[in-house]
């Protein structure tokens, strides 16, 4: 396995080839798909939006088993996200988590509003309410950026195994923020 400084490198490398619209492609055919037949080993976990405008694989460049998605409204750590996650780090040893949000998100927008959503949809906003409540702004994309920080933290604070493997040295935790427009992700930390 990578270790995370090379990780983190090739993220923003294939970010720079996406941005640029000269992205590789690779790893996305039969040959491929048979190679991954027999177990994964992707390089970073990446915890998104369910947006269908931020697709980490394609802002990423990155092929087929290469990058551990999880995919929910507001990128929000809740006890499944974290379980999936764990897994990735205490049986793939993945090295690098990386906490996405995204400019202008509905679920900040929906938390933000505020009111009655139905139960499923206030349980999932509860989630997002503590960046709400320390962010100094009512921005929407401000509240992101929070909302993606506190979340990267919730990894570390809810789970043994996450945060064992960031005291080991053999996990790195990074907040990212995805510019819709250009596709760029900033990284915030």
């Amino acid at each position: 396995m990578q270790s995370p400084e090379s990780v983190l490198t090739r993220l923003k490398e294939g970010n720079a080839r996406f941005v640029a619209d000269k992205g590789e492609g690779a790893l996305r055919d039969a040959a491929r798909r048979g190679e991954l037949t027999g177990g994964q080993q992707p390089w970073a976990i990446v915890l998104s939006c369910a947006d269908s405008r931020v697709v980490p694989e394609l802002a990423f460049d990155t092929g087929l088993g290469e990058l551990f998605v999880l995919r929910v409204a507001g990128n929000v750590a809740n006890t499944s996200t974290i379980a999936s996650i764990e897994y990735a780090v205490a049986h793939i040893g993945t090295p690098v988590i990386v906490v996405l949000g995204h400019e202008s998100c509905g679920a900040v927008t929906a938390a933000i509003a505020g009111g009655d959503n139905g139960y499923n949809l206030n349980h999932l906003l509860a989630h997002i309410e503590p960046a709400k409540a320390k962010c100094s702004s009512s921005d929407v994309n401000e509240v992101v950026k929070t909302n993606a920080g506190l979340a990267a933290q919730d990894l570390v604070s809810r789970s043994a195994i996450i945060s064992g493997a960031v005291n080991s040295g053999a996990l790195t935790i990074h907040s990212a923020y995805y510019n819709l427009g250009s596709g760029a992700v900033d990284f915030l930390d």
